[in-house]
């Protein structure tokens, strides 16, 4: 497995939202939903549409939060979707090819027996390192990018450390720190900062 780096600056953020935006709302969405939620990409490709939006009439309503029980932990979770995550995707769903019991992130193949089926991590981090390269960054990026992401920027805000070491079941704040590039980052301006 390679190791991935979060997107550090805002500027890397707006380029790859523009080019995923101008390519496929499904693909915008899913990267908004990761970077906001901070969810494992296990997680956000077993969403289906009923997780994010409920049926009012004829209309789909983007839900005000999700409720889950993650994949690895079992653990139950409930995540306030914010303004940028609920616009992506209420512009997704009004495209109207989906249903509530179908995935959220639909791959256009079917499954053996017809029904519609979530994308893969595979093809998720094939799209995501494309439309980062196509923003000219040049580090490594991939799926789990996205989590990390919502970290780096969450503590950059300066959101509790040990609130983001719960959020990510790690063992300890050292651990999240590492896992979020800012153990590397303070590590890097120790270098870059000598000068005797």
């Amino acid at each position: 497995m390679e190791f991935v780096q979060p997107l550090r600056s805002r500027a890397d953020i707006t380029r790859v939202k523009e080019v995923l935006k101008g390519r496929n709302l499904r693909d915008y969405t899913l990267f908004v939903l990761g970077i906001y939620t901070g969810l494992r990409i296990s997680d956000l490709l077993k969403l289906r549409v009923q997780d994010v939006a409920k049926a009012e009439g004829k209309k789909l309503v983007i839900r005000e939060s999700l409720s889950l029980r993650e994949m690895k932990t079992g653990k139950a979770k409930i995540i306030v979707l914010n303004k940028t995550a609920r616009s992506a995707l209420k512009q997704m769903l009004r495209l109207g090819h989906l249903a509530l019991e179908d995935p959220l992130f639909v791959s256009r193949k079917k499954g053996e027996d017809g029904k519609r089926r979530p994308i893969g991590r595979r093809q998720a981090y094939r799209f995501l390192s494309r439309a980062a390269r196509e923003a000219g960054i040049t580090e490594r990026i991939g799926t789990h990018t996205l989590r990390k992401t919502f970290g780096y920027h969450n503590y950059r805000k300066g959101f509790d450390i040990t609130k983001l070491q719960q959020i990510f079941n790690h063992a300890s704040p050292a651990v999240t720190l590492a896992y979020i590039g800012f153990t590397q980052d303070e590590i890097d301006e120790a270098y870059m900062n000598l000068d005797y």
